[in-house]
């Protein structure tokens, strides 16, 4: 276990460095429009504040590729935050300016760095500390509450822990390790694991992890066709990855000898235009026409998925069973979710982790239906697949 801010003493005037991710959506008039990260941190920086502490907050926007260039300024974000916390956010605009803001910063007050990733040392691969010696003459402790970039390797997320001391999580990064832990490594059984999205490459090291921990194993979206042809099926159109055939084989190989229930779609929704304007019809997800493609799970196979998962007491999704960007293709990952929701109301635990599974969740559910959404895409795939994250482990242990 990591330490945490709950486990630091007096901080009272102390000045905290906070690596945190509000790396979100802006409209074209630099209008935020998805608050969900901000939100997301409003439990650490008030707790922090009502211990008096001088918070330096540390983030990055978008890819300037360590450049300053005004697309990526984080002022408007600033400038949002401040409606959040109903109080004015200092903004720092650069690390050279920085003394002079912090020196005048009061007990409790929030300041903003503009964005880490304007400097080309913050994402260097080397071991050179210099960056972060720099960053460490304005802190007298260190927090991590980013989960989100918690598997990057760069200075704001890991090699600032290694000089500034103590070096703890935030109550975000907390609860991401928390429950992504505990679904993995101590899960209440059945245990069901939903994994889907378009690449089986891209998910072997979670599949690989997962047949390790889990009862049953639902198999939905892009990458379940690369399973069909590799037995044989017709797929059509249908995504497909001939170089991950024999990957394929070898899950199925591990499942059955691991005893993990593997459940894949047999039946799909396919269509002869990508857009749903043409075709669309029902077919047995091995005897896919040609110039069709599958883009959702089909009416038996929603409700085979929904009856493994209402009988599991954890659930852990990653990936949604369809191309639920499209209204047209979206009611086999909104039926998944809904069985989720249900599980859940029935006492079993529920972690959504994933980009796309996560988009999937707030755009049919509300984040509360579940018992986590995970705020990290990439680190909670990482995490997942039982990679050390780099910001997570540089942190102080218990």
């Amino acid at each position: 276990m990591k330490k945490s801010i709950k486990d630091l003493g007096d901080i009272k005037g102390k000045r905290a460095l906070v690596r945190v991710d509000i790396n979100v959506p802006l409209d074209e008039n630099k209008n935020v429009t998805d608050d969900t990260r901000i939100q997301a941190i409003v439990p650490t920086v008030n707790y922090l504040k009502e211990k008096g502490a001088k918070i330096i907050l540390m983030a990055h926007l978008g890819r300037p590729k360590g450049e300053k260039n005004p697309e990526f300024t984080l002022a408007p974000v600033a400038k949002y935050m401040a409606k959040v916390f109903g109080e004015e956010i200092i903004f720092i605009p650069s690390v050279e300016e920085m003394a002079p803001y912090v020196e005048k910063l009061q007990d409790g007050q929030i300041a903003l760095l503009e964005n880490i990733r304007y400097y080309k040392a913050e994402e260097a691969k080397d071991d050179d500390m210099t960056f972060a010696n720099e960053l460490a003459k304005y802190g007298d402790f260190y927090v991590n509450d980013a989960f989100g970039a918690a598997h990057r390797n760069h200075t704001s997320t890991a090699k600032l822990a290694k000089v500034v001391k103590p070096a703890v999580s935030g109550l975000l990064m907390e609860k991401e390790i928390r429950c992504l832990s505990q679904a993995l490594d101590n899960p209440t059984r059945p245990f069901t694991a939903i994994v889907g999205g378009a690449k089986v490459s891209s998910k072997i090291g979670v599949l690989e992890n997962l047949l390790d921990k889990v009862d049953n194993m639902i198999i939905g979206g892009g990458m379940a066709y690369t399973f069909v042809k590799a037995n044989g099926g017709k797929i059509g159109n249908s995504i497909c990855e001939d170089d991950q055939l024999d990957v394929a084989k070898a899950i199925e190989a591990k499942a059955a000898a691991k005893g993990v229930k593997l459940v894949m779609a047999t039946d799909v929704l396919v269509a002869d235009d990508f857009s749903g304007n043409g075709t669309n019809k029902f077919v047995k997800i091995n005897e896919i026409p040609d110039g069709f493609e599958g883009v959702d799970a089909g009416e038996e196979s929603r409700k085979a998925f929904a009856d493994v998962i209402k009988s599991s007491k954890t659930i852990l999704m990653n990936g949604p069973v369809g191309a639920f960007e499209n209204p047209k293709f979206a009611e086999g990952t909104k039926a998944v979710l809904a069985a989720v929701v249900e599980a859940t109301k029935n006492g079993a635990t529920s972690v959504i982790g994933g980009g796309d599974s996560v988009s999937a969740a707030k755009k049919f559910f509300k984040a509360e239906d579940f018992t986590h959404v995970s705020t990290g895409g990439g680190a909670s795939l990482e995490f997942i697949e039982g990679k050390v994250l780099p910001g997570v482990a540089a942190l102080d242990d218990k």
